[in-house]
């Protein structure tokens, strides 16, 4: 039978393209023949999910014949307990890049413009390409250093929303407190400020913000957080956004009715009182990001000083057959072409053994150079 559809598409198609996710553990072993994979590709926690959220799932397995709690009342009262504000100013997503899509579709109207550092996570610009708003790059400095000017600079009276991601994915590098609080005095009244704060547990220099403090003092901005790095919940797909209630409250009304399911809202709760976990994840990060740091030393390699769980290293014009040839070695990273940085590879912290293990194989291949 020949189907011959003419049925139109929207205009805005043109502009999207799919999410590129890191290769799945399954598929590379399926490839190569392969028992063991490393993946350091998708900055997950190498300690696994939070223990207390195993076990707050295994109690809930008999009640998965109900509809989730469309309100998410029980997680947005334990985030508000943790974080000392009201639940009415959380709006919880499926996972971060839900909420990037909800806060594009309450938003923003075609012709409408948006602007996004770069290179940055791509979900911004896809959420502004769904709306049809036209996306504002504003390059980071040489040393991937956010520059205040230029964003404050590049806004007109069609900017709508500024997406910050503090730390930068995949930079690794922060906006200081101070330079967000100049942005954010700079902006005109109809901007919006996303700042995506998903790494935010990871950075802890005394001048870096996670926004909290800005949406608490009534500044225009919506904090993006996750379970999916600290918590180790990113099979769950978990998120959420917090700003003030009024922008929460317009938010709502474009997120589906169960958008988060019950075991992700019964497990986020849960994890948010796993303090262990928390307490090892960051232990874990901090000696996973210095052997890195001295590894790469040692082999001349340049990189940058991450506030995150992921490293940003240069390796030049070899980085693509670097990143492929680890890749036949049964480790996966992310090529650093996809934000348009080809001599670069992002590499996601793992324990001691998995970077271990990377250390030597980047040490073979760049000696067989």
């Amino acid at each position: 039978m020949n189907h011959s559809f003419t049925i139109p598409l929207r205009s805005a198609l043109g502009n999207l393209s799919p999410y590129s996710p890191g290769k799945p553990i399954r598929e590379l072993q399926q490839e190569l023949g392969l028992s063991d994979i490393i993946k350091l590709a998708s900055n997950e926690n190498p300690l696994g999910p939070s223990p207390k959220a195993l076990e707050a799932i295994a109690h809930s397995l008999s009640d998965l014949h109900r509809y989730p709690d469309a309100s998410t009342v029980q997680l947005r009262q334990a985030l508000a307990a943790h974080h000392q504000m009201a639940p009415e100013q959380f709006i919880i997503s499926n996972g971060g890049d839900e909420l990037i899509t909800l806060i594009a579709e309450t938003f923003l109207e075609p012709e409408d413009e948006v602007i996004i550092c770069s290179p940055s996570f791509s979900e911004y610009e896809f959420g502004a390409h769904l709306m049809g708003a036209t996306v504002v790059p504003v390059p980071l400095s040489p040393s991937f250093k956010f520059d205040r000017e230029a964003i404050v600079n590049a806004v007109t009276n069609r900017t709508r929303w500024l997406c910050l991601c503090s730390p930068n994915n995949p930079t690794g590098t922060f906006l200081p407190r101070e330079d967000l609080r100049y942005i954010l005095d700079a902006l005109p009244k109809h901007v919006l400020v996303l700042l995506d704060a998903a790494y935010s547990p990871f950075a802890h220099e005394s001048d870096y913000t996670d926004g909290l403090e800005f949406v608490r003092s009534g500044y225009p901005v919506i904090v993006l957080q996750t379970f999916s790095k600290l918590y180790g919940l990113a099979g769950l797909r978990v998120g959420y956004g917090v700003g003030h209630e009024m922008l929460v409250h317009q938010i709502a009304k474009v997120k589906e009715p169960f958008n988060v399911n019950t075991l992700a809202q019964i497990a986020a709760t849960a994890a948010l009182q796993d303090v262990e976990h928390v307490r090892l994840t960051l232990k874990s990060n901090h000696e996973g990001k210095l052997q890195l740091y001295h590894a790469f030393q040692q082999m001349g390699l340049p990189y940058v000083e991450s506030t995150s769980n992921f490293l940003l290293v240069e390796l030049g014009a070899a980085a693509k057959d670097i990143y492929e040839s680890l890749m036949a070695h049964g480790i996966i990273v992310r090529y650093g072409g996809i934000w348009n940085l080809p001599g670069h590879l992002r590499i996601s912290i793992g324990n001691i053994e998995e970077n271990s293990v990377l250390i030597r194989a980047i040490s073979d291949i760049l000696a067989c150079e």
